[in-house]
Formats: C-alpha cells, sequence, structure tokens
C-alpha cells in the first residue's frame, strides 16, 4: 500500500504541471486552468485509503477480540496474516498436549507383554504412594490411566525409591498377598539403567537395545521394567539392591495428540498455509507426531506444491545439518522441508529468516524465551497468553489459548480485511486513473473545461464515500481459500487494464454529449456538457464499484450487501443532483432526454466489456 501510495504521490504532483503545458501550448490558455489541474490531481488520489485501511484492519481485529479470543496488538499484522503461506511452530504444546499415553508394553520378542504393563503399574502407584514426591510423574500418571489403580492394589507396598536423574531409575518393594517372608522389587527407568542391572549375556543385551532403538527412531519413547524377588527384611532398601534383575519387558508412550491438531491443521492446509515443526525434540518423535497429524503424509497437498502430493516420508533436517548450508541453501531447501529437529533458539531464527527470504510470509507461534529470536524474525508472531512476558510482549498476536484453530480464525480474518482493502484499491485506483485519462484528453480537445474544478471535487467525494461500503463488504468465499497478497506489477496491470476501458467509456461519452448537443434539436450549452459528464461519471463508478467488487453479492436473508446499496445511491445522486438546487449551484441543469438513450447504450457496452475482462483476469474470484 505504501509503494502504490507514493506512485500515485508522483501522479498527483505531475499532473498539474502536465495540464497546465498543454492547454498553454495547444489551446493557449494561461493560470485559469490551474484550479482545474489541481482538482484533477485531486481526483487521482484515493483519499479514502487510509480510512479504509484503518476501517477494514480495526473491524477485523475487533471480531477476533469478541468472538475468538485473539488479540491483535499491531494492527497491520492482521494484513500479515491473512498474507501468511507458511507458518512455523514447535510440536509440544500445539500439535501435542504436554503429556504423554500409553502406546503399548512389549515383551523381550517384541510382542505384546501384559506383564510388563502390570509391573509398571506396580511400580508407579507404589512410587507415588509411598515417595512423597513434590508432583506426580507424568509418565506415572500416563500408565495408570491405561491400566487403573486396581491392577496396582492387587499387591502391598512395602517401600519405594523414587526417580533419581542419576540412576535414572524408580523403585518400587511390593509384597504380594500371602507371599510372607518375600518382597518382589520392581524396577522401571531408562532402558540402557535397567538392561545393565538385569542378568542377561551380552549378546541378549545388545539385541534388546538395537529393539528399543529401534522403536526410538519411530517416535517413542521408552521404559525398561525388571523385577527381581528378595527375602524380606525390616532393615531400609538402597540403590545396591538394584542389581541381579529378570528383564520383563518394555512400555512405549507417545505424546498425547491435541484434540483440534488434526482438524486445525487440515483446515489450514485448505487454506494454501503450509505447516513447518520447528522443535528441539528427536526428529523420530517431531515425525510420529506429523504423521499422526497428515503433516506432510500422503492425502495432504503441500500449498506450495498443489499439483504434487507429497510422498509418505517426510523431509527432516537436523541442527547438525542446518550448520552446513549457506543461508540460500537452507532457503531452498526449507522449502520443501516438513520438520527441522534438535533446534537452538538461533535455528528456529535462522531457519524463519531463510522461508522470508524464500518469498515466503510466514508466521510463527511460540511461548519460551527461546523462540523469541524467531518470533522477531517471522512477519507475524504470534504467542498464547500463557507464553512468558517477553514472548508476550514482543508478539503481534496473542492468542487466549495455545490453539491452532483460533490462528485459523486469525488467518481468515486477515484475508477478509485484506480483501476488502486490495477490492478497493483495484475499484478506485482503475476508475480514477480512467478519469483522470479523459479528462486530460477532453481538455485538449474541447473549447472549454470538461468539468468544472467544483464539480470534479464533489464527484469525487461522492465516490469516496460510497466506497465506504468496501470495509464493510463479506468476501467471496473464494477469496479466503488462498493467501492474499498485493502483487505490485499484477495490480498495476489491472488498474491499467481496467482505468483504459473506463477512460473509453468516458471517451464515447463525448461523442454521446456531442450528439445530444449539437446533433437535432440539440442545445450548445456547457453546463449541459458538465452535467452529462457528471452523471456519466458517477454511473461508471456505480458500475465497477459493482462488478469489480470481489465479495458476496448479498447479504444474509437475501438483502442486498453494502456495496449494492452504495451504489444504488451513488446511482441516485449521478442522475438526481444535476437536476437539484445544488446542481445549480455548482454549474449543471438538465439533461435532454435523448441523451439518456444513448448513455445507457454506453453504459451497457460498458458493463459488458467489464464483465468480459473481469472474466479473463488470472486471479480475480
Amino acid at each position: 500500500v505504501q509503494g502504490i501510495s507514493w506512485i500515485l504521490i508522483r501522479f498527483m504532483l505531475l499532473t498539474p504541471p502536465l495540464v497546465l503545458m498543454a492547454n498553454a501550448a495547444l489551446r493557449g490558455r494561461g493560470l485559469e486552468t490551474l484550479p482545474f489541474a489541481v482538482a484533477v490531481a485531486v481526483g487521482l488520489t484515493p483519499e479514502m485509503l487510509p480510512v479504509i485501511v484503518t476501517t477494514c484492519l480495526a473491524r477485523g481485529a475487533s471480531l477476533l477480540a469478541r468472538t475468538h479470543g485473539v488479540i491483535v496488538k499491531r494492527l497491520p499484522a492482521l494484513h500479515d496474516l491473512g498474507a501468511v503461506d507458511v507458518l512455523c511452530l514447535d510440536k509440544t504444546g500445539t500439535l501435542t498436549e504436554d503429556r504423554p499415553v500409553l502406546d503399548r508394553a512389549l515383551g523381550a520378542d517384541g510382542r505384546a507383554a501384559p506383564e510388563a504393563l502390570h509391573w509398571a503399574a506396580v511400580n508407579s502407584w507404589w512410587t507415588l504412594q509411598l515417595a512423597e514426591l513434590p508432583a506426580a510423574d507424568p509418565l506415572d500418571d500416563a500408565i495408570l490411566d491405561a491400566v487403573g489403580e486396581d491392577e496396582a492394589l492387587r499387591h502391598d507396598g512395602v517401600a519405594a525409591l523414587p526417580f533419581d536423574p542419576v540412576r535414572r531409575l524408580a523403585t518400587a518393594v511390593v509384597r504380594a498377598p500371602g507371599g510372607l517372608g518375600t518382597h518382589t522389587l520392581v524396577v522401571k527407568g531408562a532402558v540402557e539403567a535397567v538392561l545393565e542391572r538385569c542378568v542377561l549375556d551380552d549378546a541378549e543385551r545388545e539385541r534388546l537395545l538395537a529393539l528399543a532403538a529401534r522403536e526410538a527412531d519411530g517416535g517413542l519413547r521408552l521404559l525398561a521394567v525388571a523385577t527381581a524377588e528378595r527375602p524380606a527384611r525390616t532393615r531400609a532398601y538402597t540403590p545396591a539392591d538394584e542389581r541381579g534383575l529378570t528383564f520383563r519387558g518394555f512400555l512405549t508412550l507417545r505424546d498425547a495428540l491435541a484434540p483440534t491438531a488434526a482438524t486445525a491443521l487440515r483446515d489450514l492446509a485448505d487454506s494454501g498455509i503450509t505447516v513447518k515443526i520447528l522443535t528441539g525434540d528427536h526428529p523420530g518423535t517431531a515425525v510420529r507426531a506429523c504423521r499422526e497429524l497428515g503433516i506432510g503424509t500422503d492425502g495432504v497437498l503441500a500449498p506450495d506444491r498443489i499439483d504434487v502430493l507429497i510422498p509418505d516420508h517426510i523431509d527432516v533436517l537436523t541442527a547438525d545439518r542446518i550448520d552446513t548450508l549457506t543461508d540460500a541453501e537452507l532457503a531452498q531447501t526449507a522449502r520443501h522441508t516438513a520438520v527441522f529437529a534438535r533446534c537452538t533458539p538461533e535455528h528456529k531464527a535462522r531457519i524463519t529468516a531463510a522461508l522470508r527470504a524464500g518469498g515466503h510470509t510466514t508466521g510463527f507461534l511460540g511461548d519460551g524465551v527461546n523462540d523469541l529470536p524467531a518470533l522477531r524474525a517471522a512477519d507475524v508472531g504470534i504467542a498464547p497468553r500463557a507464553a512468558v512476558d517477553v514472548v508476550r510482549e514482543s508478539a503481534d498476536v496473542v492468542l487466549a489459548d495455545k490453539d491452532l484453530t483460533a490462528i485459523g480464525h486469525a488467518v481468515l480474518a486477515g484475508r477478509h480485511s485484506s480483501g476488502n482493502i486490495a477490492t478497493y484499491l483495484r475499484v478506485t485506483l482503475s476508475s480514477n486513473l480512467g478519469n483522470v485519462i479523459a479528462m486530460l484528453a477532453a481538455g485538449l480537445l474541447l473549447p472549454f473545461l470538461p468539468m468544472l474544478p467544483a464539480q470534479v471535487l464533489v464527484q469525487n467525494l461522492c465516490f469516496d464515500a460510497a466506497q465506504l461500503a468496501f470495509a464493510y463488504e463479506r468476501p467471496h468465499r473464494a477469496l479466503l481459500r488462498r493467501p492474499t497478497v498485493l502483487r505490485p506489477r499484477a495490480f498495476l496491470r489491472f488498474i491499467t487494464g481496467f482505468g483504459a476501458l473506463n477512460a473509453l467509456a468516458d471517451l464515447a461519452t463525448f461523442l454521446v454529449l456531442a450528439l445530444a448537443l449539437h446533433g437535432p434539436g440539440g442545445v450548445d450549452d456547457q453546463a449541459v456538457f458538465h452535467s452529462g459528464w457528471f452523471t456519466e461519471n458517477l454511473l461508471t463508478q456505480a458500475l465497477v464499484m459493482l462488478l469489480l467488487r470481489t465479495g458476496r453479492r448479498r447479504a444474509e436473508g437475501g438483502m442486498p450487501g453494502p456495496v449494492g446499496l452504495s451504489v444504488a445511491a451513488l446511482a441516485a445522486v449521478g442522475l438526481l443532483l444535476p437536476l437539484s438546487p445544488l446542481g445549480l449551484l455548482l454549474g449543471m441543469t438538465a439533461l435532454p432526454g435523448l441523451y439518456y438513450l444513448l448513455l445507457a447504450v454506453v453504459l451497457g457496452s460498458y458493463a459488458a466489456a467489464l464483465g468480459v475482462l473481469r472474466g479473463r483476469w488470472a486471479g480475480q474470484p
């Protein structure tokens, strides 16, 4: 918008001297044409641009805050959300909940082992009951949620050794019903720590470690479970007793998927947004979550490769590989990479910057201090309300909850606002450009001014007031299916093409007015020419608003939308103002009946040409 505005300012500054020089050279007019030249320059300027932009963005931000709990802290960020085509986010807390769930229990042969799950539940329950931990371990909660407390209550608790990050084990000592004289040590913890305490030969231990590694590569977290029978005793148990164990099996756990993540991701993909995962986790963990949610797998279209299905494997880039790439190589590689694993804060910021350098408009969702560099590197920084203070203050958009569904609503609101702004710019600039070209041509062809300066300004005021309706337009559904981006070259081609068509309609009106004024029974009157062109200008501008808008044609209940009502009012002003007392004050008068018949032919031809040209214009809904 800023770039387009500066182009218009240059045209506006060039117009008065051009008009003055052309009139002086061809018509011998002097400074008396200066007010007309200034009025033409003003007519080229979209005076309502700041009002329309601010109104569209403010209405969208207000609606988001009221209905979806999304706070837009920087108004232009709403437009940027509408243009986002890549969303970068972490896995934990967004795609997955910050809690594990049990996947399955495996024995030494890799098959289901209910016994391993039973002993794990015994360990979890009695560790929680006897170790006096400050908070429950989420892994224990996941195991007990899958099994229930009754499984653990078959045994009586004797003692517990809580989890120690050095030992990486937790041990519960229990007694079976009727098992007097015998205690059972139930040990649960990291695979390597448990296996090294089990009675196994080296080959079997290596085989079990390889089995565990295969499961971990699939994105699962593993725990090993082992037991040992000991004579009952009264003295305390110590870590030295965690020896000579019998291996019982593995437990595999995965992150619980966020309940709304799959639907939200599908909606984002349908909206043309590619999701990139930037995480510090193990690649396998991230890939598993992506596969379960459909990110980068068969059946989900890559928006930036819309004609190609992403293969079943998921492209992963780890931090050590990122460090070997130049910025240009990273920008190319990041385009088709779904998961970036083992990332530090610097890696996240570099990836985000590389995506922007590759021509993408990027959003980044983060909540921790380590997300701050990437948040600032993105076009739009998004943070949940629960984020740390410095991240929340730096974000452009704040979510009530860390929910991708809310981001989807924010993107649609951004596209709504951006689409209405783009429609306003296309309509007003193409119409204004055509009018200015026609006025310059008329000023050189006619022996008098084609329109008085006051009439030019009143016409411009009426058109500007009518265009405020674009801020309240409901966008066409097709406009919400893809990122909304103003591409300057395509935009200028649009306004040049439609501006030239509008100028042709104005020049055709000159012929109509010549017939009405100088034809059989005509009246040679400048006021009639001014009135006729004033009416034609407002009617053609009404047609441009009606036919080039991208909003829905009717509001709820079949009533005309805001643009339809505004167009009707603009047309009424164009037809009735020359007949009113205000028209007399502005130097206008009533028009002959023949003019209206000829004008209807011009407007009908103009509307048909608009429809044809609009239908051929690529990318317009």
